[in-house]
């Protein structure tokens, strides 16, 4: 007896250490993905002021250098080597996801890793400079609150004037190894430094929040602020921006290439089928979702032609297409603040509707915005994200350069995608669920986020919108516009289209004018890949509803099914589809 007590005491005590070192695994992960996050951070400051994450906002990235570069493989062969060690099958649902998170971030990183995309370090559509520009407006993330904020940005400030140099170095190997812009992209980075350099230091957009400092400052601190900043600016910045405009122009634009996509730049076919991994988080490759994007433009045309019918117009559907361009009913405005009052009035449109289809609703404020003036010319509508601690509010931001042809036919279904419930509901969400590591609280993955907004915008009509076939007409349109983006985004840079060719299948098949359309283009030759984000996201997120609907029957809840998709905040799109299996399972 003593001897079988002796045998079970001693299973116990194995039982116990089993489950200790199991539990020391867990609490092990749940430090990992604290490390990853803070780690994240340190290589991208700008992102951590984004999020929030203020002790960050003296510090900047020069993220085309061979040593930061070196930085990043540290940094994903250092989580490769942590998530080796973890015992995945302890893990919880919630903490198994954000181990494929990394895993796949991981992975993606190093594949990017193989090519020399450093050697492109500017374009025009987003970038270190435009952020910068963002943050020095005083009305985005970078706090201008205390004298110490004001110092952290003066840092920034410095380290962006070398960081311009860093920029140059690298735009001069990527010269030398045939890794440029296209002209046309070149040509309209050129002013956003150019404008830069200014007569009257009140006049820069650097030394905007010196005209708003808090009344709380002394007159010395004030004084103190104003000429440092005055400075940085004249002595720093300023003879940089010189500098770099003269080299875009002399130097850059003649060695800029002919060709549109990066499918012509050296490895640029196993670049591009990165990015199309990157921002699709699928397999797919740029020959099917060539053909997919075929097909969508094929079938909302049908729908397009219903509209047309509706509203008695005779002529082709491209006719009608420049006739719902140019409709003056289309262009009522006459000041940016009735856009804007537009806007306000979707919003209180919806607002009854969202608690029919949302249970899950963000406690974050949320604010429509005109775009700032420095970057309103080749600004798409979007959305920045609130602070998470709801010091700062989500901003829908609108640019309208000409009130005069401001044409609102798809305004409706713009809110629904940048605003509520797409951008600000997903965004906010996921950053107020205490549930997520930090890491994926600030996370983001392109098909799952945009994919999202696209798919509310399929929502309009439960929520109360597009009773004017010409708003109806106008989230077709934007559909259409994501669908033309597979074909000619792979178009772009997997078959070789041109520019010009991609501008006229747009034209041929969308309603957008041609100035947007050419800005569109233009941004699908800066960030190959992306724009594929949003209609493969949103297609697998209608598939999914559709399968819960027809295998839960009777017991599909909307409500529920948006929460499902939300709660967790941004995923590869295969583990969202699990995700979404794992309630049909559950729920029968």
């Amino acid at each position: 007896m003593k001897n079988l007590k002796t045998i079970a005491s001693l299973f116990l005590m194995s039982l116990l250490i089993v489950n200790c070192k199991s539990d020391e695994k867990v609490v092990d992960f749940k430090k990992i993905t604290k490390n990853y996050f803070d780690d994240k951070n340190t290589l991208n400051p700008l992102d951590a002021t984004q999020n929030g994450q203020n002790e960050y906002n003296d510090q900047l990235q020069f993220e085309m250098t061979d040593s930061y570069r070196k930085k990043q493989e540290e940094f994903f062969n250092k989580y490769e080597t942590e998530l080796a060690t973890v015992d995945f099958d302890k893990l919880s649902d919630e903490e198994k996801n954000s181990f494929d998170i990394i895993k796949w971030e991981v992975s993606v990183g190093k594949e990017l890793l193989q090519q020399n995309t450093n050697l492109m370090p500017l374009h025009q559509f987003w970038g270190t400079h435009l952020t910068l520009g963002q943050f020095a407006g005083g009305q985005s993330a970078q706090p201008f609150k205390t004298e110490k904020d004001y110092k952290n940005f003066i840092k920034r400030m410095d380290l962006y004037s070398v960081w311009i140099d860093s920029a140059m170095v690298y735009m001069k190997k990527g010269i030398d190894k045939g890794m440029v812009l296209p002209k046309s992209l070149t040509v309209k980075l050129i002013p956003q430094f150019e404008s830069m350099v200014t007569p009257n230091i009140e006049d820069n957009l650097f030394y905007t929040t010196i005209k708003t400092m808090p009344a709380s400052f002394s007159d010395a601190q004030k004084e103190e602020l104003k000429n440092a900043y005055t400075t940085t600016i004249n002595d720093k910045l300023i003879p940089q921006f010189k500098k770099l405009t003269a080299f875009l122009k002399s130097d850059y634009l003649p060695a800029s290439r002919t060709t549109s996509g990066i499918g012509s730049l050296p490895s640029g076919e196993n670049l591009y089928k990165t990015y199309v991994k990157q921002w699709t988080t699928t397999e797919m490759t740029p020959e099917q979702i060539h053909e997919l994007g075929l097909k969508e433009v094929a079938r909302i045309k049908t729908e397009m032609e219903k509209v047309k019918t509706q509203v008695g117009f005779k002529g082709t559907l491209i006719e009608f297409f420049e006739h719902v361009r140019n409709k003056p009913e289309l262009m009522p405005f006459k000041k940016p603040e009735e856009v804007i009052a537009n806007f306000e009035r979707v919003y209180t449109i919806i607002k009854p509707n969202v608690d029919k289809l949302f249970s899950l609703q963000p406690k974050s404020k949320f604010e429509i915005r005109r775009t700032e003036a420095f970057r309103e010319k080749t600004a798409s509508a979007e959305y920045n994200q609130g602070a998470a601690d709801g010091s700062r509010p989500g901003v829908f931001y609108v640019p309208i350069p000409d009130v005069n042809t401001y044409n609102y036919y798809g305004d409706e279904d713009l809110f629904l995608h940048e605003a509520i419930p797409g951008h600000h509901f997903q965004i906010s969400l996921q950053q107020e669920n205490a549930a997520l590591p930090d890491f994926r609280k600030y996370n983001w993955f392109g098909a799952y986020g945009e994919g999202w907004a696209l798919y509310t915008e399929s929502l309009g009509k439960e929520l109360g919108l597009y009773t004017d076939p010409y708003q109806y007409f106008g989230m077709l349109g934007n559909e259409m516009h994501r669908s033309i983006r597979l074909v000619v985004d792979t178009g772009l840079h997997s078959k070789g289209w041109t520019r010009e060719e991609a501008i006229k299948y747009s034209l041929e098949n969308e309603a957008e004018s041609e100035a947007s359309i050419i800005a569109e283009i233009e941004r699908y030759m800066a960030i190959p890949g992306q724009a594929l984000s949003y209609k493969i996201g949103q297609m697998k997120i209608l598939e999914l509803r559709k399968k819960a609907q027809t295998e839960l029957k009777g017991k599909f809840d909307i409500k529920k099914f948006h929460q499902i998709v939300l709660e967790s905040g941004v995923m590869p799109l295969a583990l969202l589809e699990k995700k979404v299996d794992n309630w049909i399972k559950t729920s029968k």
